[in-house]
This record gives structure tokens, sequence and C-alpha cells, in this order.
């Protein structure tokens, strides 16, 4: 079992504070996923891309340091509650980002990321936290000049400069903002885990709630016949599937995964780095089921099965290259399924949406299935080493 002492062991309930702040990204995945919808393009897929990463940054900089100075403090709530106002400005400008209304998403966004840095630098409990994020605002102010060059050049060249703004906080993010000679030490550092761990599990059943009413409002906008309402039906099958992928005993696993080792904060900043692609996965689901809602017996293309097959795949793929690193088991059955969901989606390309859907549906649930009893066996394994 862990080595980490009882006085390391926080555990806090996520308060209704946090869960309020978080329907403010809520509003974020859907105006993401009309960016995307409006913009069927490689070009409009790098640029929700990149607002995807500004975006759920913001949220993950300011749950992690919510999380280390304690939600019950003062200081913590007030911090929450300000970012919350800037977080829906900056989530009203995501469709005009990439045309006239740069500034109004860039203020905010440098606005949060500076603001809750500097609160974390300065009220943390220890100076290894407080030094820890000093060297985050320190990359921060690495990309700031990327995001502010980007909102004044043209929208054509905007994309490139953004990138890489977005490709350095990505970076910092996953590599837990070293400089050099100086970089996080996680092992014993206080952290409230299963805290964490809790965020990352409801802001995911949040999501999957944005894509049900992105299902729903196009089920509304369709006409009332026979093949939408199965094209619904279809994508909803598909969402209880990848619902029951995680919570079919997945989170079971997790559980014991970041009670019983003895570096808890890792743990669950690789869930958090991960979550990055999950976002992008829902949001391209959440587009192709929009399409295939609408048109559901018009022909297949390119574009609709890479969202409709190349969502799920990516889903898969991530969460199963996150189970590889930490449980060692449930990873096989996963990258199995994204294989074959690649294989076929680039069949799905002449299929009609309908039948798109019914093939991602038998994959789904058998996929489903198959997890479910090997999160089952992976528990019982994880408990009993945990036993001697």
């Amino acid at each position: 079992m862990s080595s980490v002492p009882e006085s390391l062991r926080l555990r806090r309930e996520v308060s209704p504070l946090e869960l309020f702040y978080d329907l403010v990204f809520v509003f974020a995945v859907s105006q993401l996923s009309h960016h995307l919808l409006e913009h069927l393009t490689w070009r409009g897929a790098a640029e929700t891309a990149v607002l995807l990463i500004a975006v759920f940054g913001t949220w993950s900089y300011t749950s992690y340091e919510a999380t280390f100075l304690d939600i019950h403090r003062q200081v913590t709530r007030w911090m929450i509650v300000v970012v919350m106002g800037l977080g829906l400005f900056m989530n009203a400008e995501i469709p005009g980002a990439f045309e006239d209304r740069a500034w109004a998403f860039v203020i905010p966004l440098l606005a949060i990321l500076f603001f809750a840095g500097a609160v974390t630098a300065l009220a943390a409990r220890t100076e290894a936290l407080r030094e820890h994020f000093r060297r985050t605002l320190v990359w921060m102010a690495v990309s700031a000049p990327l995001w502010i060059i980007g909102a004044v050049v043209a929208p054509g060249p905007r994309l490139y400069w953004w990138a890489g703004a977005a490709l350095i906080d990505l970076t910092g993010t996953w590599l837990a903002h070293p400089l050099p000679g100086r970089q996080l030490s996680s092992p014993r550092l206080e952290f409230d885990a299963e805290h964490m761990l809790e965020r990352l599990r409801l802001f995911f059943i949040i999501l999957l709630g944005e894509t049900v009413l992105t299902a729903g409002r196009a089920m509304a906008d369709a006409p009332v016949d026979l093949p939408s309402v199965l094209a619904t039906i279809g994508v909803f099958i598909a969402l209880v599937c990848l619902w029951a992928v995680y919570f079919g005993g997945g989170e079971d696993v997790l559980a014991i995964v970041v009670a019983s080792t003895t570096d808890r904060l890792r743990a669950v900043r690789l869930g958090g780095n991960s979550a990055y692609l999950v976002l992008a996965a829902l949001v391209a689901l959440a587009v192709g089921s929009e399409l295939a809602i609408a048109h559901p017996t018009g022909h297949g293309s390119v574009t609709l099965a890479l969202l409709l097959f190349g969502g799920p795949a990516l889903y898969l793929a991530t969460t199963g290259w996150f189970y590889y690193v930490t449980a060692q088991g449930a990873w096989t059955e996963r990258f199995i399924a994204t294989a074959l969901l690649v294989v076929v989606g680039v069949a799905a390309i002449w299929l009609p949406p309908l039948a798109s859907l019914a093939l991602l549906d038998a994959i789904l649930l058998v996929t489903a299935a198959v997890l479910a009893h090997a999160h089952r066996t992976l528990t019982r394994s994880l408990r009993d080493a945990g036993a001697t």
C-alpha cells in the first residue's frame, strides 16, 4: 500500500461552488462544438483545437489550484468566483475569436491564467507549492506574447500565433512546468488526490451531458420521422456506452490506483492531461451526431466518418493510454476497440449516417461489455495485490 504519511492524505468533498464553476465550461463545450460545426474544414478543426486547449487549460489550472489551496479557504472561493466571471466572458467570445473579437477572447483568458496563478503563488500553504506556481507564471509569461500578437494580426495568420501559444501552454501542463534545475517533486507533496479525481469524474459527466443536449437540439430541429428518431436513439446508445466504458467499474480501478500509489499527484495529473483529448473526442462526436441526426439517410463522407468514429476512437485510445501507464490493465481491450473503430470508420465513408451509427453502436456495446468484465477482474487483482 502507499507509504504516503496520513498527514498528507487529505480528503475534501467537492463543493457546490466548484460544481457551479464547472457550469461555465458546459457553455464552453457547446461553443466549441458550434464553432467546429460552422467550420467543417481542417483549418476549422485546428482553430477548435487551439480554442479547446486554451479553454480547458483555464479549467485545469484553476481546478488544480483550488485543490491545492483548499476550496474552503476564503481566498480560494474568491479566486473561483472571479475566474468564473472572466470565464463566462471568454467562452462567450469563442465563435468570434478567429474573426473580429480576438481581444474579447484573449483578455479574459490571460486575466484568468495570471490572476489564478498569482493567487496560488502567494497563498499556497507551502514554499514548495508557491515555488511551483511561480514557475507556472514563467511559462504563462512565455506564451502570453503569442496570444497578444495573435489578437493583433489578421485572422489568417492568427491561427499560427495562437497555435504556438497553445502548444507552450499544453507542454507546460504535460511536463508540470519545469525550469532548468527546478521541477515538480510530487511523490510526497500534500495533495487531495481523491478530491481532484472526483472533479475530473464530475466534469466528464458534464461533458457527456452537453453531448446529450447537442443531440436533443439536433432532434428538435430535425423532422419527426423514423430515420431521425432512429439516429437519435443511435447517438444516445453511443453516449451510454461511452459512459459505461468509464463508470462500468473503471472508476473503482482508478480509485484503487490513486489510493495505493506513492505518487498520487502524478496519477491524477496524468488523468487531467488526458482530459484534453477526451474533451476533443466528445466535441467531435457531438458534431458528428448533430450531422447524422440532421441527415440520417444522406450520403456518407470523410468528415462524418472522422467525427463519428474518430471521436470514440480518440476517446478509447486516450483512456487506454491512461490505464496502461497507471493501472497496467484494461488497456488492451481499449486499443483493440480503437483499431476496430478506425477500420470500420474507413468503410463508413461510403455508408449512410444511419448505417454508420448502427455499426458504431455495435462496436461500443461490445466494448462496454468487455471492459466491464476487464474492470472487475482488474479491481480484484489490485485489491489482492494491496492486501499482500
